[in-house]
């Protein structure tokens, strides 16, 4: 009896088990029996709830081969491992995933590459299985973390390395697929699993030494036919994809390991690599999802206000690229905060230039300080270059808040509602501020088309505009007009007016107009005065230079063309008159260059005004002026004053009537239907406002405080 029952042992081995041994061959490089595989395949899916234990039982003898270092058995086990979980797609199958997992675990953990390579393709041909029912318990830490630590594979041999790094990001591609539409893992989203497989991505796309693949970051990854087994276009690809599945609320925890990917690789500067991987970012989230990615770079620019200027210049070219991806798209609430950030930096930028000027005399050389100066230079460059795009591509009722938001910032003498507090940064400092200000909204307003010039020019926007327009600086006097000719040129004339000269022939410029509107009309009645006045005083200041007449003969024009009805012409004649008269009558001593200058934009618009209008008589008049002023007094005319070494009058004869524009003969010219030519004889006087004069004190007085005697 018992040799009996000893005998009966072999057959009353439980029959999972003999079908599992029977596809192990004698020898292993037979590879796994096809006809045994079938039969174990055929009961595992006729019992299904055998699969748990069948699963155990090949993974006790992987387990037992891995440690005996029989390899060639390992790989069949994992093959009938792979062979059941694709048959297989029961409710039981969920304990027999979790064998196979452990085994796949096993395998990674080893440091074989071989056997890691194994078990990444295997967990790889899981991760696209569609299972019928979620896991509540599963979890990937393990898988990520072993993942990410293939990606950064530093073996000796390259070929082997390479060949564990595409491994490993395939296997963190293969967790993504696995668990981004399952909403019971939304786990992966989480900091502790970001911080692991987008570093691991990124460095894979920054090892490659394919350079010119990384510069092209808008085309398709894995180009080419071995661009699967590279891992920088692997790891590219996974990337995209894992951007491309990022909800609403997990943009933030994946777009944050890249900002401290860049930071703790120092990829700022030079910054290439920063700006390839947020071209991929905008390209590959959801165009709703932009303002996200905006916020994080805005909030990253913040944490770094005390880095150096080249580091903080690669983060605002970073922001700046994806300003213009997302331009057109959806920006959310972030337009002003994006501004307001970008404001701020660039005043610290400022502080930082004029702080190194100030140590002009430490034991810093000189040319190290200038280039520390330079460096900020290029920070505020890009700062303003952003600006200026992203304020360029808004549409109409945000750019217009966006420049009344800008104007506010700008520092205006006599205005202490301005926020920015030019006590602190001297005077040096309120007009680089003034000056890149004013550069970062000619930008914003460039392509401005507003059909009313009250909404383009509210109270609030152009009382502080022309307060600047009239401090004692060419330079920023210049910056107020171009944003004027930005915002009125609403048909494109500028660039057929471009430089001061008498236009022999208006109409062959074909210039585009429309008839004035209502509105415009209505405009032109409220504060037509102001944009008299700030001609007048801006032509009588002393520092005016060649572009400064240029630019005030290009705003008479553009007003005439877009603004200027029968009354407005008259009101524009007046003023020519007045500048005339003033620099005639010369009671503040200008300059003689000066004088000479106003004579010569005078008679540049009659000029271009007399043909607008189309009334022969005063064109006669004003060509008979300018023909007498080429034989007599060529310094009076824009062709000759404003050359180099042009010989200057000791004074002006404003007794030889004929080289200058007389109200009589204009008027009697317009005498006629249309226009009010009795107008003509009411001399054009200034409203000098009290804001101007109390700007003009206060500069003069931080002009004395300085040692400068002024103007």
């Amino acid at each position: 009896m018992p040799a009996g029952v000893c005998g009966c042992c072999g057959p009353l081995r439980p029959r999972y088990k003999r079908l599992v041994d029977n596809i192990f061959p004698e020898d292993p490089k037979d590879g796994l029996s096809k006809s045994d595989m079938e039969k174990l395949t055929f009961y595992a899916v006729s019992a299904p709830e055998k699969l748990d234990r069948i699963g155990a039982y090949l993974a006790e003898r992987l387990s037992r081969d891995v440690v005996r270092h029989r390899y060639g058995y390992v790989v069949i086990a994992m093959e009938a491992l792979d062979q059941l979980l694709m048959a297989c797609h029961s409710q039981s199958i969920k304990p027999f995933v979790e064998s196979f997992l452990h085994m796949v675990a096993k395998l990674l953990e080893s440091r074989e590459p071989d056997l890691q390579v194994l078990g990444t393709n295997s967990f790889v041909k899981f991760a696209n299985i569609e299972e019928d029912t979620p896991s509540y318990h599963r979890r990937y830490d393990f898988f990520v973390s072993q993942f990410s630590a293939m990606c950064h594979s530093t073996h000796e041999d390259a070929e082997t390395r390479t060949r564990i790094r595409v491994a490993g990001i395939k296997g963190l591609q293969g967790v993504v697929r696995k668990t981004v539409n399952d909403e019971l893992q939304a786990i992966i989203w989480e900091p502790q699993h970001m911080d692991k497989l987008i570093p691991s991505m990124l460095f894979n796309m920054q090892d490659s030494e394919d350079l010119d693949r990384a510069g092209h970051p808008s085309t398709p990854s894995g180009a080419g036919q071995d661009g699967e087994e590279n891992p920088a276009a692997l790891a590219e690809s996974c990337f995209r994809e894992l951007l491309g599945r990022a909800a609403y609320g997990n943009m933030n925890n994946a777009v944050r390991p890249v900002l401290v990917h860049l930071d703790n690789h120092h990829l700022w500067d030079p910054n290439e690599f920063a700006v390839s991987c947020f071209r991929i970012i905008m390209y590959s989230i959801q165009a709703q999802h932009s303002h996200h990615v905006i916020q994080q770079v805005l909030n990253h620019l913040d944490t770094h206000n005390k880095t150096t200027p080249r580091v903080r210049a690669g983060i605002v070219q970073v922001l700046l690229e994806t300003v213009a991806i997302a331009a057109k798209g959806s920006v959310g609430p972030t337009v002003l905060e994006v501004f307001n950030t970008l404001l701020k930096h660039l005043r610290m930028s400022v502080d930082f230039e004029l702080g190194e000027s100030s140590r002009r005399n430490s034991s810093a050389s000189a040319s190290s300080v200038r280039g520390k100066e330079s460096e900020e230079r290029i920070v505020q460059n890009a700062i303003i270059q952003t600006i200026g795009f992203f304020g360029g591509n808004l549409p109409d009722y945000q750019r217009a808040e966006v420049m009344m938001f800008i104007m506010g910032k700008v520092p205006v003498y006599g205005t202490p509602c301005h926020t920015l507090d030019t006590v602190k940064i001297g005077h040096q400092g309120t007009k680089r501020i003034q000056t890149m200000l004013l550069s970062s909204l000619i930008m914003v307003t460039s392509g401005f088309k507003s059909k009313s010039m009250a909404a383009a020019l509210p109270p609030p926007f152009l009382d502080p505009l022309f307060s600047i327009s009239l401090m004692e600086d060419s330079e920023l006097r210049q910056l107020v007009l171009e944003i004027l000719h930005n915002i009125i040129d609403r048909h494109d004339n500028r660039a057929k007016l471009r430089g001061i000269r008498i236009i022999p022939n208006v109409a062959a410029l074909k210039i585009k107009r429309e008839k004035i509107s209502k509105q415009d009309v209505a405009f032109m009645k409220k504060h037509g005065q102001q944009l008299y006045r700030h001609i007048y005083l801006g032509c009588k200041e002393e520092d005016n230079v060649h572009k400064n007449f240029e630019l005030l003969f290009t705003t008479l024009a553009i007003l005439t063309i877009e603004l200027a009805n029968e009354e407005v012409v008259i009101d524009l004649i007046r003023l020519s008159v007045a500048l005339q008269d003033m620099v005639l009558a010369n009671e503040e001593n200008m300059p003689m260059i000066i004088r000479c200058g106003v004579n010569a934009l005078v008679a540049a618009y009659l000029n271009f005004l007399s043909q607008m209008i189309a009334n022969p008589p005063f064109c006669q008049h004003v060509s008979k002026v300018i023909e007498l002023r080429n034989m007599d007094a060529p310094y009076l005319l824009p062709e000759h004053i404003f050359r180099d070494k042009c010989p200057l009058p000791e004074s002006l004869d404003k007794e030889d009537r004929l080289l200058y524009f007389q109200t009589s003969d204009m008027a009697e010219c317009l005498a006629g239907p249309g226009y009010n030519a009795d107008r003509l004889s009411i001399p054009y006087i200034p409203q000098v406002t009290v804001l101007y004069t109390v700007g003009k004190i206060l500069h003069r007085c931080k002009q004395t405080s300085r040692g400068n005697q002024p103007e």
